[in-house]
Protein backbone atom coordinates (compact mmCIF):
# COMPACT_ATOMS: atom_id res chain seq x y z
CA UNK A 1 0.00 0.00 0.00
CA UNK A 2 0.94 3.54 -0.65
CA UNK A 3 2.18 5.72 1.96
CA UNK A 4 1.30 9.28 1.87
CA UNK A 5 2.63 10.40 5.14
CA UNK A 6 5.66 9.35 6.40
CA UNK A 7 7.46 10.34 9.57
CA UNK A 8 10.71 9.11 11.47
CA UNK A 9 12.19 9.80 14.78
CA UNK A 10 10.23 13.40 14.90
CA UNK A 11 11.03 15.38 17.67
CA UNK A 12 10.37 19.04 18.51
CA UNK A 13 11.66 21.51 22.14
CA UNK A 14 10.18 24.43 23.50
CA UNK A 15 12.72 26.22 25.65
CA UNK A 16 14.72 22.78 26.54
CA UNK A 17 11.40 20.91 27.26
CA UNK A 18 10.54 18.29 24.88
CA UNK A 19 6.80 18.17 23.31
CA UNK A 20 7.26 15.77 20.48
CA UNK A 21 9.89 12.90 21.32
CA UNK A 22 10.75 10.54 18.88
CA UNK A 23 7.82 10.03 16.98
CA UNK A 24 7.81 7.76 14.39
CA UNK A 25 4.40 6.70 12.01
CA UNK A 26 2.66 5.66 8.79
CA UNK A 27 0.14 7.15 7.10
CA UNK A 28 -1.02 5.10 3.95
CA UNK A 29 -3.21 5.75 1.14
CA UNK A 30 -7.13 6.26 1.31
CA UNK A 31 -7.07 4.97 5.53
CA UNK A 32 -9.10 7.18 7.79
CA UNK A 33 -5.63 7.79 10.40
CA UNK A 34 -7.05 8.58 13.64
CA UNK A 35 -4.75 10.56 16.24
CA UNK A 36 -5.43 9.74 19.57
CA UNK A 37 -4.66 11.44 22.76
CA UNK A 38 -5.49 13.35 25.84
CA UNK A 39 -5.20 17.38 25.27
CA UNK A 40 -1.25 18.53 25.64
CA UNK A 41 -0.37 14.96 23.99
CA UNK A 42 1.19 16.43 21.34
CA UNK A 43 -1.14 16.09 18.44
CA UNK A 44 -1.62 19.44 16.83
CA UNK A 45 2.58 20.14 17.04
CA UNK A 46 3.02 17.20 15.33
CA UNK A 47 0.23 18.18 12.83
CA UNK A 48 1.68 21.61 12.51
CA UNK A 49 5.08 20.13 11.79
CA UNK A 50 3.75 18.15 8.95
CA UNK A 51 2.21 21.94 7.31
CA UNK A 52 5.85 23.16 8.28
CA UNK A 53 3.90 25.70 9.97
CA UNK A 54 5.90 24.29 13.21
CA UNK A 55 10.02 23.61 12.32
CA UNK A 56 11.03 19.89 13.86
CA UNK A 57 14.26 19.92 15.98
CA UNK A 58 14.91 17.06 14.76
CA UNK A 59 13.37 13.67 12.62
CA UNK A 60 11.93 13.34 9.22
CA UNK A 61 9.30 13.94 7.99
CA UNK A 62 8.36 12.63 3.97
CA UNK A 63 5.01 13.81 2.26
CA UNK A 64 3.82 12.52 -0.79
CA UNK A 65 7.62 10.22 -0.85
CA UNK A 66 9.16 13.79 -0.46
CA UNK A 67 11.19 15.09 2.01
CA UNK A 68 9.92 18.23 3.79
CA UNK A 69 12.46 20.49 4.37
CA UNK A 70 12.41 24.42 6.05
CA UNK A 71 11.39 25.84 2.64
CA UNK A 72 9.08 23.38 1.32
CA UNK A 73 5.58 24.19 0.34
CA UNK A 74 4.92 22.57 -3.26
CA UNK A 75 3.40 19.84 -0.81
CA UNK A 76 1.24 21.77 0.49
CA UNK A 77 -1.14 21.56 -2.68
CA UNK A 78 -1.85 18.22 -2.02
CA UNK A 79 -3.36 18.82 1.66
CA UNK A 80 -6.27 20.35 2.91
CA UNK A 81 -6.17 21.19 6.93
CA UNK A 82 -8.22 22.55 9.48
CA UNK A 83 -5.66 23.22 12.55
CA UNK A 84 -8.00 24.19 15.60
CA UNK A 85 -10.81 26.29 15.03
CA UNK A 86 -11.85 27.38 11.27
CA UNK A 87 -11.23 31.26 11.01
CA UNK A 88 -13.56 32.94 7.97
CA UNK A 89 -14.73 36.56 7.57
CA UNK A 90 -17.93 36.14 9.47
CA UNK A 91 -19.32 39.02 7.39
CA UNK A 92 -19.35 37.82 4.37
CA UNK A 93 -21.33 34.87 2.85
CA UNK A 94 -19.89 31.03 3.07
CA UNK A 95 -19.93 31.47 -0.74
CA UNK A 96 -17.86 34.46 -0.88
CA UNK A 97 -15.40 32.92 1.71
CA UNK A 98 -14.73 29.85 -0.38
CA UNK A 99 -14.20 32.62 -3.62
CA UNK A 100 -11.23 34.21 -1.40
CA UNK A 101 -9.90 31.03 -0.83
CA UNK A 102 -9.69 30.01 -4.30
CA UNK A 103 -7.85 33.66 -5.11
CA UNK A 104 -5.21 33.15 -2.57
CA UNK A 105 -4.95 29.59 -3.00
CA UNK A 106 -4.75 30.76 -6.97
CA UNK A 107 -7.05 27.75 -8.08
CA UNK A 108 -9.01 28.84 -10.61
CA UNK A 109 -11.91 26.27 -9.92
CA UNK A 110 -14.66 28.46 -8.35
CA UNK A 111 -17.41 26.33 -9.99
CA UNK A 112 -16.29 23.73 -7.33
CA UNK A 113 -17.72 25.87 -4.64
CA UNK A 114 -21.61 24.92 -5.37
CA UNK A 115 -20.23 21.38 -5.54
CA UNK A 116 -18.11 20.78 -2.00
CA UNK A 117 -21.00 22.65 0.02
CA UNK A 118 -23.05 19.82 -1.17
CA UNK A 119 -20.62 17.60 -0.13
CA UNK A 120 -20.41 18.47 3.47
CA UNK A 121 -23.82 19.31 3.57
CA UNK A 122 -24.29 22.95 3.15
CA UNK A 123 -26.23 23.07 0.27
CA UNK A 124 -29.01 26.24 0.58
CA UNK A 125 -26.42 28.33 2.94
CA UNK A 126 -24.39 29.53 0.40
CA UNK A 127 -25.22 33.05 0.46
CA UNK A 128 -25.62 33.04 4.46
CA UNK A 129 -23.27 35.05 6.13
CA UNK A 130 -20.85 33.00 8.31
CA UNK A 131 -21.42 34.84 11.52
CA UNK A 132 -25.11 33.12 11.37
CA UNK A 133 -23.43 30.28 11.47
CA UNK A 134 -23.65 27.59 14.52
CA UNK A 135 -20.29 25.81 15.37
CA UNK A 136 -21.30 22.91 13.54
CA UNK A 137 -21.98 24.57 10.34
CA UNK A 138 -18.69 26.46 10.53
CA UNK A 139 -16.82 23.16 11.02
CA UNK A 140 -18.29 21.68 7.66
CA UNK A 141 -17.44 24.74 5.81
CA UNK A 142 -14.10 24.76 7.55
CA UNK A 143 -13.94 21.36 5.63
CA UNK A 144 -15.45 22.51 2.35
CA UNK A 145 -12.59 25.09 2.40
CA UNK A 146 -9.82 22.34 2.84
CA UNK A 147 -10.94 19.91 0.10
CA UNK A 148 -12.01 22.67 -2.49
CA UNK A 149 -8.82 22.67 -4.32
CA UNK A 150 -9.09 18.09 -4.45
CA UNK A 151 -6.44 17.57 -2.28
CA UNK A 152 -5.45 13.99 -1.59
CA UNK A 153 -4.68 14.40 2.04
CA UNK A 154 -7.21 15.95 4.80
CA UNK A 155 -5.69 17.21 8.36
CA UNK A 156 -8.37 17.79 10.99
CA UNK A 157 -7.26 18.32 14.39
CA UNK A 158 -10.30 18.32 16.79
CA UNK A 159 -13.36 18.77 14.21
CA UNK A 160 -15.53 17.32 16.39
CA UNK A 161 -13.98 19.36 19.54
CA UNK A 162 -17.47 21.51 21.11
CA UNK A 163 -20.40 20.21 18.93
CA UNK A 164 -23.38 18.76 19.73
CA UNK A 165 -23.94 15.33 19.87
CA UNK A 166 -26.17 16.19 16.17
CA UNK A 167 -22.95 17.93 14.52
CA UNK A 168 -20.27 14.92 15.77
CA UNK A 169 -22.39 12.44 13.83
CA UNK A 170 -22.49 14.88 10.77
CA UNK A 171 -18.56 15.34 11.00
CA UNK A 172 -18.37 11.73 11.23
CA UNK A 173 -20.94 10.80 8.43
CA UNK A 174 -18.40 13.24 6.29
CA UNK A 175 -15.17 12.10 6.81
CA UNK A 176 -16.56 8.41 6.11
CA UNK A 177 -18.04 10.13 2.90
CA UNK A 178 -15.02 11.43 1.79
CA UNK A 179 -13.07 8.50 2.17
CA UNK A 180 -15.30 6.15 0.30
CA UNK A 181 -16.49 8.48 -2.83
CA UNK A 182 -13.18 10.76 -2.61
CA UNK A 183 -10.63 8.54 -1.73
CA UNK A 184 -9.17 10.69 0.47
CA UNK A 185 -6.33 10.11 3.15
CA UNK A 186 -7.64 11.76 6.06
CA UNK A 187 -4.97 12.41 9.63
CA UNK A 188 -7.80 13.20 12.23
CA UNK A 189 -7.01 14.17 16.11
CA UNK A 190 -9.03 13.89 19.09
CA UNK A 191 -9.08 12.94 22.30
CA UNK A 192 -12.80 11.53 22.06
CA UNK A 193 -11.71 7.76 21.76
CA UNK A 194 -15.33 6.28 21.08
CA UNK A 195 -15.47 8.73 17.42
CA UNK A 196 -12.13 7.58 16.92
CA UNK A 197 -12.71 3.99 17.34
CA UNK A 198 -16.47 4.39 14.75
CA UNK A 199 -14.11 6.10 11.96
CA UNK A 200 -10.44 5.15 11.86
CA UNK A 201 -8.82 2.27 9.86
CA UNK A 202 -5.42 2.73 12.17
CA UNK A 203 -5.25 4.42 15.25
CA UNK A 204 -2.10 6.19 16.69
CA UNK A 205 -1.88 6.67 20.41
CA UNK A 206 0.11 9.51 22.12
CA UNK A 207 0.85 10.72 25.38
CA UNK A 208 3.21 13.17 27.03
CA UNK A 209 4.71 13.77 23.49
CA UNK A 210 5.37 10.24 22.80
CA UNK A 211 3.65 7.69 20.67
CA UNK A 212 2.66 4.79 22.49
CA UNK A 213 1.50 2.71 19.76
CA UNK A 214 0.25 2.36 16.21
CA UNK A 215 -2.13 -0.19 15.14
CA UNK A 216 -4.91 -0.95 12.70
CA UNK A 217 -8.31 -0.87 14.32
CA UNK A 218 -8.74 -4.93 12.88
CA UNK A 219 -6.27 -5.42 15.27
CA UNK A 220 -7.67 -3.85 18.02
CA UNK A 221 -10.42 -5.63 17.82
CA UNK A 222 -9.02 -8.65 17.75
CA UNK A 223 -6.84 -7.99 20.94
CA UNK A 224 -9.89 -6.85 22.72
CA UNK A 225 -11.06 -9.46 25.35
CA UNK A 226 -14.22 -10.85 25.97
CA UNK A 227 -15.93 -11.29 29.48
CA UNK A 228 -18.77 -11.74 31.05
CA UNK A 229 -20.33 -9.02 33.49
CA UNK A 230 -21.89 -9.51 36.30
CA UNK A 231 -24.04 -6.97 38.36
CA UNK A 232 -24.87 -8.01 41.60
CA UNK A 233 -25.60 -6.34 45.13
CA UNK A 234 -22.77 -7.46 46.52
CA UNK A 235 -19.62 -7.85 44.36
CA UNK A 236 -17.29 -8.82 47.87
CA UNK A 237 -19.86 -11.76 48.44
CA UNK A 238 -20.16 -12.75 45.02
CA UNK A 239 -16.27 -13.15 44.44
CA UNK A 240 -16.42 -15.73 47.20
CA UNK A 241 -18.83 -17.78 45.41
CA UNK A 242 -17.38 -17.56 42.37
CA UNK A 243 -13.88 -18.73 43.60
CA UNK A 244 -14.90 -21.28 46.23
CA UNK A 245 -18.23 -23.16 44.74
CA UNK A 246 -16.63 -22.51 40.71
CA UNK A 247 -13.24 -22.80 41.29
CA UNK A 248 -12.85 -19.62 39.21
CA UNK A 249 -9.29 -17.00 39.62
CA UNK A 250 -9.33 -15.05 36.27
CA UNK A 251 -12.15 -12.47 37.80
CA UNK A 252 -12.05 -8.89 39.10
CA UNK A 253 -14.65 -6.92 41.12
CA UNK A 254 -15.06 -3.38 38.87
CA UNK A 255 -16.81 -2.02 42.01
CA UNK A 256 -19.47 -2.73 44.63
CA UNK A 257 -21.70 -4.14 42.28
CA UNK A 258 -19.78 -5.61 39.16
CA UNK A 259 -17.75 -8.51 38.20
CA UNK A 260 -15.93 -9.05 35.31
CA UNK A 261 -15.31 -12.49 34.64
CA UNK A 262 -12.64 -13.24 31.97
CA UNK A 263 -12.73 -17.50 32.18
CA UNK A 264 -14.89 -18.79 29.52
CA UNK A 265 -14.99 -23.16 30.87
CA UNK A 266 -17.62 -22.11 33.09
CA UNK A 267 -21.08 -21.06 31.34
CA UNK A 268 -23.33 -17.99 32.10
CA UNK A 269 -26.36 -20.27 33.20
CA UNK A 270 -24.18 -22.66 35.59
CA UNK A 271 -22.65 -19.25 37.17
CA UNK A 272 -26.14 -17.77 37.71
CA UNK A 273 -27.26 -20.80 39.17
CA UNK A 274 -24.15 -20.52 41.38
CA UNK A 275 -24.85 -17.51 42.78
CA UNK A 276 -28.13 -17.68 43.29
CA UNK A 277 -27.92 -21.36 45.48
CA UNK A 278 -25.70 -18.79 47.32
CA UNK A 279 -28.43 -15.84 48.36
CA UNK A 280 -26.20 -13.46 45.87
CA UNK A 281 -28.97 -11.47 43.83
CA UNK A 282 -27.82 -10.95 40.33
CA UNK A 283 -29.80 -7.90 38.86
CA UNK A 284 -27.78 -8.91 35.04
CA UNK A 285 -25.56 -10.38 33.70
CA UNK A 286 -24.22 -10.29 29.82
CA UNK A 287 -21.11 -11.06 27.77
CA UNK A 288 -18.69 -7.72 27.06
CA UNK A 289 -16.28 -6.95 24.64
CA UNK A 290 -13.36 -4.67 26.05
CA UNK A 291 -13.98 -1.71 23.30
CA UNK A 292 -11.14 1.26 22.72
CA UNK A 293 -11.69 3.33 25.03
CA UNK A 294 -10.46 0.21 27.60
CA UNK A 295 -7.54 -0.26 25.13
CA UNK A 296 -6.38 3.33 24.99
CA UNK A 297 -6.81 3.48 28.99
CA UNK A 298 -4.92 0.65 29.91
CA UNK A 299 -1.87 1.49 27.24
CA UNK A 300 -1.89 5.46 29.13
CA UNK A 301 -2.36 3.98 32.62
CA UNK A 302 0.28 1.04 31.58
CA UNK A 303 -2.30 -1.59 32.02
CA UNK A 304 -5.07 -3.07 34.04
Amino acid sequence: METMIRINQLSKSYKQEEIVSKVTMRIEKGEIYGFLGPNGAGKTTIMKMILNLVKPTSGEIFVLNQPVSETSFQYLKHIGSIIEYPVFYDRLTAAENLKYHCAYARFHGKDRIPEVLQTVGLTGVEDKKVHEFSLGMKQRLGIARAILTGPAILILDEPINGLDPVGIKDIRMLLLKLKKEYGMTILVSSHIVSEMETIADTIGIINQGQLIREVKMTEVRKENIQYLEIKVANSKQAALVLKEKLNLHNFEAVDTETIRVYQHEVSQSVINKELVLNDILVNSIETQQSNLEEYFLNLIHGGR
